[in-house]
Order: structure tokens, then sequence, then C-alpha cells
């Protein structure tokens, strides 16, 4: 997996996520997000059009980081997921504890109202 970091605005941070999120390379979004946690209003879109797979231990990054998120009053929202992608969060009931947006553009657009 690949974890690109792109600084959209200079509050909100696009986290790009490419290729498998599993239990081998859950540690590099552990690292990506702890960093990411250093802002004092953390505001995160992560962008899952490139990522094809996630297990537990990719989901389980999000919920952890996200409490700790929104503590500080920021929030962590998704953008872009593939069918796969959509279907594991309703499956997983992640959906109604993480906005979801089709697009990063959105994701952004829906930060600024």
């Amino acid at each position: 997996m690949r974890a690109i970091v792109i600084e959209h605005r200079s509050d909100v941070v696009v986290l790009q996520l490419c290729g498998e999120l599993d239990a081998d390379s859950a540690a590099r979004l552990y690292k990506t997000l702890a960093e990411l946690l250093e802002r004092p209003v953390p505001r995160i879109v992560v962008d899952l059009s490139g990522l094809k797979f996630c297990d537990s231990v990719g989901l389980s990054a999000f919920i952890t980081s996200k409490q700790v998120i929104v503590s500080r009053g920021g929030w962590l929202s998704f953008a872009g997921a593939d069918p796969f992608m959509a279907q594991l969060l309703e499956t997983v009931g992640l959906s109604r504890y993480f906005a979801i947006f089709p697009e990063v553009e959105d994701a952004i657009a829906a930060a600024r109202m």
C-alpha cells in the first residue's frame, strides 16, 4: 500500500491510499495518520479510489484515528470508494460512523459548509 499526503488547503489534507491495506501494510497507515494527528485540528479526507482491498486491521486504524481526531475538534471522511470498498464500509457499519463522499472534491466542499 502507498499512502500519499496531499495538502489541499491549509486546513484540509487528502490522504490518498493505493493498493492493498492489510496487516502487512497497516503500519504505514498508522505512521502516516499519526503524523497527520499532530496537527492542532486534523481535517482529513481519505481518498479510497486507489485502494483495492482493506482488512480489519486497516479499518481499525481509521476507527482509532477518528476517535483522536474528533476529540481535537477535527474530522476524517472517506471519498472515492470503489464498489468493493463501499460495500465493505456498509457491511461493517462504518458508513454510519464516517462521512463517505463520491469524490474528494465533494468531501472538501462539505468541509467548507
